[in-house]
């Protein structure tokens, strides 16, 4: 059988759009000699709709996209990835399902057995889950189809501690499957790609027959999907692969002998600086287009993480369209508006510099007699930040330009950002990087541009120089937080892993380092709450997957 993998790019609630996009890559692929053709899990109405599902005519507005759809599906048989109504009368009202359209009609329904509840995942809100997993006979084959989650029931993973009974892909054992599908839209994290290679071919091995994974592709709010989608044979080799952060339609021939050579396909061998590369560039690109802008809008500081960002928005949007701007003010050090200009430059992007001197100065005027008799604190170092912070949203305003903020997951966590100043934009781009991990993108961005011949585009002084957000004149980071390294080791520690003081203690780390760091995260909870939506790169990330309370006073 030949199959076709239709790895494609579907929005959230856009049905007339996702519907063309099925039905083209369909075409494409029927016309390319596909025998089946398979669409990653709820692509009719784009992963994951959240509350759009309750609204009261959204889901029978998805059912008749795919009527549609399968009106348009002839001898060829597709897979597709939709919602389902409930018509049990008891549960949830709503099914995670997979319809074998075929000869113009739906002609089976399976549906979706474990539903994840946990991190960015809230499927048990809305769906009901299936009994038993579904096969589907077709051709003289016996086809087990099975839905993301469905094949997450393995030892290796820990939330396998989640779900009771055999499990979707015992139970397809059981039934003797002449090949197994996978539709999913499992989101991108560092160091994923490997293991749900593992998992597919793992369930070639049990299962002794081929299967197929197709996995969604693009960037939804702040998820962002690699695809990646593979084909294992029954053996627990893979006999091919998709590419990763792009869109592909591709027929695999499962009577052809595995291709000799390594098991990942080339594009499986990209290093973790260029995965993450790739993953900001499309979650920028799509959350951009996707909704509505064009252009791009970006304060270079002449620091690392403005830098980063730059090169990642000129990548993702064009440098025709980003507007970078310098904002100096009366402490502003002459390298930071050096670097900041040679950045614009080798990107090829439109340069502005606004002085911030005099607004900042007026600021502090009209509020001396205010303040008069008290100290000069972080307030006055915080008005700078505010008044840029306006200056970027008026452009953002006046242009229609996507404000990116430029703040990492470092800062992020300890609050070393100033709400309603460089906080704010549209997007955060890098807020689930680490300050470290920022570092190593800068070097992997400068060393790629040299591999590929090109001149380097961030200042080799942004890069070597102590961070600092120039608060006050000799200002550096190191002032307020421990090194980077030290600092990102205990936030790992501390918010991935849900370590405690006495835990990174142990792991031996400074007490009172240690402590100011968690006090330092635990009562900046308020600002995160009111950041920018960030792109999601790492297990976990601030925002809808990590839900602390603002007012707690739990430590430990």
């Amino acid at each position: 059988m030949r199959l076709g993998l239709a790895q494609i790019n579907s929005t959230v609630g856009d049905l007339p759009g996702n519907r063309r996009r099925i039905l083209e890559a369909y075409a494409t692929l029927v016309q390319r000699g596909a025998q089946l053709v398979i669409f990653p899990e709820l692509i009719v109405c784009g992963y994951p709709p959240r509350d759009l599902l309750f609204k009261r005519r959204f889901v029978p507005d998805v059912e008749a996209s795919l009527g549609e759809i399968a009106g348009s599906i002839g001898e060829v048989p597709a897979i597709v990835g939709t919602v389902e109504t409930n018509a049990s009368g008891s549960g949830r009202p709503f099914h995670n399902a997979a319809a074998f359209c075929h000869r113009g009609r739906v002609s089976v329904v399976a549906r979706k057995s474990l539903l994840p509840t946990y991190d960015v995942f809230d499927e048990d809100r809305y769906f009901e889950p299936a009994a038993q997993a579904t096969v589907i006979p077709f051709a003289g084959r016996r086809i087990g189809v099975t839905i993301c989650e469905d094949i997450w029931n393995h030892p290796m993973v820990s939330t396998r501690k989640l779900y009771h009974g055999p499990g979707p892909l015992k139970q397809l054992a059981a039934q003797k499957c002449d090949l197994m599908v996978n539709l999913s839209a499992s989101p991108w994290h560092n160091d994923k790609a490997g293991l749900r290679q593992a998992l597919v071919t793992d369930a070639a091995l049990g299962l002794r027959c081929p299967v197929a994974y197709v996995n969604a592709v693009g960037g939804n709010d702040e998820l962002i999907f690699d695809g990646r989608s593979l084909v294992s044979d029954p053996a627990g080799r893979v006999i091919a692969g998709c590419e990763a952060f792009a869109e592909e339609l591709r027929v695999v021939d499962l009577s052809s002998p595995a291709a000799p050579g390594p098991a990942l396909a080339p594009s499986f061998e990209q290093a973790d600086m260029a995965d993450i590369f790739a993953a900001l560039t499309l979650g920028l690109r799509d959350y951009a287009h996707k909704s509505g802008f064009t252009r791009g809008l970006v304060a270079l500081s002449g620091g690392i993480d403005s830098a980063v960002v730059g090169v990642i928005a000129a990548q993702a949007l064009g440098p025709e369209n980003i507007v970078a701007v310098s904002l100096p003010s009366a402490i502003s050090s002459p390298h930071s508006k050096a670097d900041a200009l040679a950045l614009a430059n080798s990107l090829g992007v439109r340069f502005e510099t606004i002085g911030i001197a005099e607004a900042v100065a007026a600021c502090e005027a009209a509020l001396a007699p205010v303040f008069a008799g008290r100290p000069r604190d972080v307030t006055e170092e915080n008005i700078q930040a505010r008044v840029r912070g306006v200056v970027m949203m008026a452009l953002s305003n006046k242009f229609g330009a996507l404000l990116l903020t430029t703040g990492n997951k470092s800062e992020m966590a300890v609050g070393y950002c100033t709400l309603y100043g460089d906080m704010c934009g549209g997007l955060g781009v890098i807020s689930d990087v680490f300050k470290t991990q920022v570092y190593a993108l800068a070097n992997w961005i400068n060393a790629d541009a040299r591999r590929a011949g090109r001149v380097p585009p961030i200042p080799q002084s942004s890069i070597d120089k102590p961070p600092s957000a120039e608060l006050r004149p000799n200002q550096t980071d190191q002032d307020s937080l421990p090194p980077y390294d030290v600092l990102d080791a205990i936030l790992k520690g501390y918010v991935e892993e849900g370590l405690s003081t006495r835990d990174l203690v142990g792991q031996g780390f400074a007490e009172a380092t240690v402590r100011d760091v968690v006090l330092k995260v635990d009562r900046n909870e308020y600002k995160r709450k009111q950041a920018a939506p960030g792109l999601k790169i790492t297990p976990l990330a601030f925002g809808v997957g990590r839900r602390i309370p603002i007012v707690q006073r739990y430590t430990s």
